[in-house]
């Protein structure tokens, strides 16, 4: 029988009917062997670079702080070994993007034997007392000489100020609490400062003050760089008790967002159809009353002094408010709407059949999940295994950037500097001519690296390891796409439902796409993570760019750059719809990828339809549940809740828990109807392969349920039809 179809015959022809196809095929072979194995070897060759990684790198140089001269602080054998803890003079310029880059925070770091336990500044402790107590927080060997204290806070030869600080991972961190509103200092609220009195934790933001001796650029200095760095410890330990004192209440909000995630996709069986066509006239009721209001403008406006004047006579104004005051501009308006208003009912009119076929689908795709909710928990599987992909790459990647001699560069007190970021040696630094000409600069250290041939190599085998870091990434995606893809296929081709679904679709699934379709699965993978990798050079080139005048090469690499992100969504839209083909017909990839396209292409129509109808539906879906826990959590949070007032935590920013909740509830919403839009993506071709291989006769039974039957006016003739 012949089949209508959207598009012309040269997408292939409809697909012929298979006298021995009942599902997922059980008798398979395995697919793409040569990728399978260049897959292995590929993960066997990464397995030796973490290998190569880890004997060249050095774990010293991960374990332990390094300062600015290179030196490791705490190790044994070391001129440090009685100083396991890493100083900061200016903790402020680790702050700086840069650092993201470099990798290297652009300040002094010292190693010593304890971080400070006092707050006092350099000019406090000049030729004072307490000068032998600042003292060993400043270079090794300095001593006061004939430079000014400018000089030496330019210099870098001690830090402008030294703060109550507390070790963390061997790193000196500034140890202002907040403890029931009240800044402290390791706990406690008076502390000695330089000359060995108490002093109130207030007093440091007035500390400059107290002293007229120095100049006013650098007190200035000192004062914000004090500011500062009270206002960010401050804002962020009280964030950290915020989230101290609510975690079990944050828990319990993304707990609430699972089950109403749950709720709303099973209930989608019942809601669906309502849900789209409320939302449809409801848009077209919210036009109609739009086009009424200009009407109703353009209708007051009529006998108003200079409302006819025409947009074109009175130009461009930042004052929008002054074009409302035309009749032409409500005119427009009206028109606009007008216009949207009837394609929407044309577009309704003409392709409510396909928007039915869609609410039907997406009520199966809930059914479905009603009897296999094994599957909404899967994505913990993938997350499992996306960590142990990303734990590996993050450790190779750390051995890596550790291998070699430690490798030094300029940093200067001046941008300007020509010399800045340029390799130098700490021996002969200071007598070379980099300090005459850029005063400040100091030669510190950047990162490991080196001159033999391994080390030449890195920036290959950082590559390396980026890419496989991709491939596997996608390969675990696909799995899970093609496992997934397996047990919801296996609902639709059961004739009989519940009773023909298949026990543990799901692990039946996973154990066919791991042991036929590896290869398959590979090949797409490869595909992915080779335009991601191109996409990710362009992102450097163009980082490298930015400062360019050439605006040709900037406009080309912009073209490049948008056309290989539209080639990863294609690409990924063809591998979603090849690994559900291979999950059901056992085939390789290209012929998966070509059959998928083709059925596709032949029904682009219903395919457009379907595709905004689940997106628009999963957006609101992910919107209202995320909204509405929100909701809950604000009430809660802010005590509007009348009966567990009391049970609310005392909060210095509600916000955090707040937003915290809402975040996390839409990525768990998203991860529930990820499964979901699977399933319906599953369900939808497994319709289109069902529409066009039967034609509902005893010997070639629609496998689709009644109510889409009955929509395309199809019916089984058999006395055994589906229920």
């Amino acid at each position: 029988m012949a089949r209508k179809t959207d598009v012309p015959s040269y997408y292939g022809e409809p697909r012929k009917y298979d006298p021995n196809f009942r599902g997922p095929v059980q008798s398979r072979s395995c697919t793409d062997v040569v990728c399978c194995v260049i897959f292995m070897v590929v993960i066997l060759g990464y397995i030796a670079l973490g290998t190569v990684a880890w004997i060249h790198g050095d774990p010293r140089k991960v374990v332990y702080p390094t300062n600015s001269r290179g030196q490791f602080c705490g190790h044994k054998n070391t001129p440090n070994a009685n100083k396991s803890r890493l100083f900061y003079f200016n903790m402020l310029k680790c702050a700086n993007p840069a650092v993201l880059i470099t990798l290297q925070c652009p300040t002094t770091q010292l190693c010593v034997s304890k971080c400070p336990d006092r707050f006092a500044t350099l000019l406090d402790a000049w030729n004072t007392k307490n000068w032998v107590y600042y003292k060993q927080f400043c270079q090794p060997g300095f001593e006061i000489s004939s430079k000014s204290i400018a000089e030496v806070i330019r210099d870098e030869d001690c830090p402008s100020m030294i703060v109550p600080s507390r070790p963390f991972l061997q790193r000196c961190f500034p140890d202002f609490i907040t403890r029931n509103g009240i800044l402290t200092v390791a706990n406690a609220t008076l502390f000695k400062d330089g000359d060995n009195n108490e002093r109130s934790v207030l007093d440091l933001k007035d500390a400059a003050k107290a002293t007229h001796s120095a100049p006013t650029e650098l007190w200035t200095n000192v004062t914000g760089g004090i500011s500062s760095l009270l206002n960010a410890k401050e804002v962020g330990m009280k964030i950290f008790e915020d989230y101290a004192n609510s975690w079990d209440w944050i828990l319990c909000g993304l707990v609430i967002t699972m089950v109403v995630s749950l709720a709303f996709i099973l209930l989608l069986r019942y809601t669906a159809g309502v849900l789209l066509w409320f939302i449809m006239f409801g848009v077209i009721a919210a036009i109609g009353f739009g086009i009424w209001h200009c009407y109703w403008e353009y209708s007051n406006l009529s006998d108003k002094r200079g409302a006819s004047i025409t947009i074109s006579d009175i130009g461009f104004h930042t004052d929008f408010s002054i074009y409302l005051q035309l009749r032409q501009t409500w005119l427009i308006f009206m028109i606009s709407l007008s216009v949207i208003e009837v394609i929407i009912v044309v577009i309704l009119i003409f392709l409510r059949t396909r928007l039915r076929i869609a609410i039907a689908l997406l009520q199966e795709g809930s059914k479905a999940i009603g009897y296999i909710m094994s599957t909404l928990f899967y994505p913990i599987i993938t997350f499992f295994l996306l960590a142990i992909c990303i734990a590996y790459w993050a450790v190779t990647a750390v051995f890596l950037a550790s291998s070699g001699n430690a490798v030094y560069k300029v940093t200067a007190a001046d941008d300007k500097c020509m010399y800045a970021n340029l390799t130098c040696s700490p021996k002969t630094f200071s007598q070379s001519n980099m300090t005459k000409v850029c005063p400040g600069s100091q030669c510190m250290f950047a990162f490991y690296g080196g001159e033999t041939v391994y080390h030449r190599y890195i920036l290959v085998l950082h590559m390396c390891n980026l890419f496989m870091f991709l491939w596997l990434v996608n390969f675990t995606i696909a799995l899970g796409q093609c496992t997934l893809a397996g047990a919801f296929a296996s609902y639709y081709w059961a004739l009989k439902k519940p009773n023909d679904i298949p026990a543990c679709p799901l692990y039946s699934s996973f154990s066919k796409a791991i042991r036929y379709h590896t290869g398959s699965l590979a090949f797409g993978s490869l595909i992915l993570s080779v335009v991601q990798m191109i996409r990710i050079v362009l992102e450097y080139l163009d980082h490298k760019l930015k400062g360019s005048q050439n605006k040709c090469a900037r406009f080309v690499l912009c073209c490049l750059k948008c056309c290989f992100w539209c080639l990863e969504r294609f690409i990924k839209f063809i591998n979603r719809n090849a690994y559900i083909m291979i999950a059901i017909y056992g085939k390789s990839f290209c012929t998966s990828s070509k059959d998928a396209f083709f059925l596709l292409m032949r029904n682009i129509i219903r395919v457009a339809v379907l595709d905004k109808v689940t997106d628009f539906l999963l957006f609101l879906g992910k919107l209202l549940i995320s909204g509405s826990v929100g909701v809950l959590a604000f009430f809660f949070f802010t005590r509007k809740i009348p009966v567990i007032q009391e049970e609310v935590p005392s909060l210095n920013y509600s916000w955090v828990p707040l937003v915290t909740v809402i975040f996390g509830s839409y990525m768990i919403a998203h991860g529930f109807f990820n499964v979901f839009a699977m399933c319906v993506d599953t369900l939808f071709l497994c319709f289109l392969w069902d529409l066009e291989a039967n034609d509902g006769s005893p010997h070639r039974p629609f496998y689709m349920n009644k109510t889409l039957r009955s929509i395309l006016n199809k019916k089984n003739v058999q006395t055994t039809s589906r229920i």
